[in-house]
């Protein structure tokens, strides 16, 4: 590997790193941090990417935040960016769990922890909401989108179903709308 492509996959792995570290709550606390520092700041990939991306990763198997920095990496610079950007996003997550195994008795013992919990929880779904807002302005191009989102909105609010099921769903119906429109 030559050095600009080992610097370049550098790069790759303390973003990642860095977006790793700062992902309290799940995959969809990254959204923000892609959106600002992959797409806006680096523009290693457009905001639509970004959406595309975590789609795709909600339907694979494995941790979404981790498919969704692979899929990113791949794109930046192929199999030694996927490689380098899922080192990043799960080294944090391997250091934070080896220090909180160490101190696990105490750790949640700590009054303290679970105030930080509470709060960590509250802004994560600020976080969420926020980010659900940016990126709904964009997906809502027409009215068979706003019928998609309306239909998995209903159907993730009514039936305990794999995520995977209503994205699938909405991208079958995606293409059955956008084939039908083309006609």
């Amino acid at each position: 590997m030559n050095s600009a492509v080992f610097k370049e996959c550098l790069d790759i792995f303390v973003v990642f790193l860095r977006i790793g570290a700062l992902t309290f709550g799940g995959g969809y606390t990254m959204l923000p941090l892609l959106q600002a520092d992959i797409a806006q700041k680096r523009k290693w990939a457009s905001d639509e990417d970004i959406i595309d991306f975590y789609a795709i990763s909600q339907s694979l198997p494995g941790i979404v935040a981790v498919n969704t920095s692979m899929l990113i990496g791949y794109k930046k610079r192929k199999i030694p960016g996927l490689i380098s950007a899922c080192l990043g996003m799960i080294c944090p997550s391997i250091i934070i769990i080896l220090v909180i195994a160490l101190f696990i008795k105490n750790f949640l013992a700590m009054e303290i922890v679970g105030h930080a919990f509470n709060g960590i929880r509250v802004a994560v779904a600020a976080l969420i909401v926020k980010t659900a807002f940016d990126m709904g302005k964009k997906c809502f191009v027409d009215g068979a989108c706003v019928l998609i989102f309306a239909m998995a909105l209903l159907v993730f609010t009514l039936v305990d179903i794999s995520p995977a099921i209503p994205v699938v769903a909405g991208g079958i119906t995606g293409i059955v709308l956008a084939r039908r429109h083309l006609s």
